[in-house]
């Protein structure tokens, strides 16, 4: 068999077919995704010269990041703002999406489902500031309070970790209402029923079947909302007034302002192990959780 022949029946084979559908994406993602963690990743390992990188090996990088207490202290308050804003928008969104999956009509779901998608209308910058007019010295909240009596002197709402957690929770809170209200529409009504047959309460079939059924969903809304919150950057600039900096504005000021771009990158490095080890251990935990409802 020549070469043409075999290569005629590699091209009709079934896997050439999906890795040609998939082969676009796959560059996309390499190009975009892979190759700027690439060269994050390899300047880490590279020493900082003026004005230029050096390109010639050294861990002094990860040794200066990891003995700092101001970078162990901001990452301690990033996942701790990142936990918090994770733990209130799923709380949240849960019976949100619970309501719309099991209480709203068929027909009417698609309509909910878009005014839950209104703030994706609008810049995330805008949703920042929006929220800075809300809480501001002279904001909606403080003249509401002011006006009808209940306050005699504004309260200072901004620059603290309330107000982040606040503006985050918002800003994320479609990226985990969508992924519960799909695992929850995946659930046979059949199996809810079924344990009422059986005797069991409302809160227990919840509890014994809903709620397990529904934790892909949840794994899903916690990863979506604590990764990338952990990293955001507007947002403790703005409504903390960079005086509550985390790991993003860190990784800023040593990337743009000093121009020390190798620590910076050990930085963003250690941030994403650090962030990806208790993603992986949450994982972990609630694949055993659910072996254990078994």
């Amino acid at each position: 068999m020549d070469w043409k022949s075999r290569l005629r029946r590699v091209t009709r084979t079934e896997a050439f077919s999906g890795y040609a559908l998939v082969s676009p994406t796959a560059l996309y993602a390499i190009l975009m995704l892979a190759a700027p963690l690439a060269t994050i990743l390899a300047f880490s390992f590279f020493k900082d010269g003026y004005l230029v990188v050096v390109r010639e090996f050294t861990l002094q990088n990860y040794i200066d990041t990891w003995s700092d207490e101001i970078f162990r202290a901001i990452l301690m308050r990033s996942l701790i703002v990142s936990g918090l804003v994770t733990l209130v928008t799923v709380l949240l969104a849960f019976p949100i999406a619970y309501y719309v999956s099991f209480h709203v009509e068929a027909s009417k779901k698609s309509r909910w489902l878009f005014l839950i998608t209104i703030p994706f209308w609008t810049s995330y910058l805008i949703r920042v500031f929006l929220w800075k007019v809300i809480l501001g010295y002279n904001g909606v909240v403080n003249s509401a309070l002011l006006g009808v009596g209940i306050i005699d002197t504004p309260f200072q709402m901004l620059n603290n970790v309330p107000a982040i957690a606040i503006t985050l929770a918002h800003a994320y809170a479609p990226f985990a209402i969508l992924p519960i209200f799909v695992s929850l529409e995946k659930i046979d009504r059949a199996l809810l029923e079924a344990g009422q047959d059986l005797g069991e309460s409302k809160m227990m079939t919840f509890l014994r079947v809903t709620l397990p059924l529904a934790m892909p969903g949840v794994v899903a809304a916690v990863l979506i909302v604590f990764i990338p919150t952990i990293g955001d950057y507007v947002t403790p600039e703005l409504i903390g007034g960079g005086k509550l900096p985390m790991v993003a504005n860190m990784i800023q000021a040593q990337m743009l302002p000093l121009d020390n771009k190798p620590l910076g990158s050990a930085i963003a490095v250690s941030a994403m192990v650090v962030v990806a080890l208790i993603s992986f251990g949450f994982v972990f935990m609630n694949r055993r959780f659910l072996r254990g409802q078994k």
